[in-house]
């Protein structure tokens, strides 16, 4: 019934246009009815699983590692040995943490640590004990990767170890003070870095650092612009940091 004045309600919507002339292409046959075309007791099949980008290359990358990445809201991070890594549920961490950096982290305490430790609970460190120079070793590694790719704070370490990691300079082996901790630290570090470049961690942490770069850039045009979609949240994306 085109070009014909007419009341249309839209079901669903309650959107009326009343006594309005209708362009012929914006007619809608009101007595047509779609028939086999829409099952209404149709039950759509789900046949893949959304998976951030970031993420698809940290777990890919892990699973090449030998490491199987699954989410458990009774840790923070936590390995048993047998390459089985576990990492706090999305829900229960702060809003910078992302599974990147954590799967980054991760590998750094297993490079610095050595690699027989794969298959010591922990990467052998001692949870309740004081803290462990190879832990800023590994920071000093973490650093090293990140500066390759220029993105340094973005895989910064989360908790308490992130107030070392941002007094690292420039330099990744240099030292902070003249300490006896920071001489150690930084020979753990070096050591670290040569073994970095071998197998098994070579080629595979550093082509996820520069395809997360090449995430960072292809989204880079959209931080000036983005708006979350949670109330009264002025955080950036982490995206934006450098």
């Amino acid at each position: 019934m085109p070009n014909t004045i007419r009341t249309l309600t839209v079901r669903g919507t309650g959107l009326r246009t009343d006594g309005i002339r209708l362009h012929e292409k914006q007619a809608i046959p009101l007595l047509m009815k779609p028939g086999e075309l829409h099952d209404p007791h149709y039950d759509r099949p789900i046949r893949s699983r959304y998976v951030d980008p970031c993420e698809l290359v940290w777990l890919t990358t892990a699973s090449r590692l030998g490491l199987q990445i699954r989410r458990s809201p009774l840790v923070f991070s936590a390995t048993d040995g047998s390459g089985r890594l576990q990492l706090s549920t999305r829900a229960d961490l702060d809003a910078d943490d992302c599974l990147a950096q954590m799967v980054l982290h991760e590998i750094c305490h297993w490079c610095t640590n050595g690699l027989n430790t794969f298959a010591e609970r922990d990467w052998g460190f001692d949870l309740d004990g004081p803290t462990d120079p190879r832990e800023h070793a590994a920071l000093r590694l973490q650093a090293w990767l990140a500066d390759h790719v220029e993105l340094r704070t973005m895989f910064g370490p989360t908790g308490v170890y992130r107030q070392y990691y941002d007094r690292i300079p420039d330099d990744p082996c240099a030292p902070i003070n003249d300490s006896e901790w920071e001489r150690h630290v930084v020979g753990l570090a070096r050591d670290a870095i040569e073994r970095m470049q071998s197998a098994p961690w070579d080629p595979h942490v550093l082509r996820a650092m520069q395809v997360t770069a090449q995430l960072q850039s292809l989204v880079e045009p959209f931080f000036s612009e983005f708006d979350s979609e949670h109330e009264a949240d002025s955080l950036p994306p982490l995206w934006s940091e450098g």
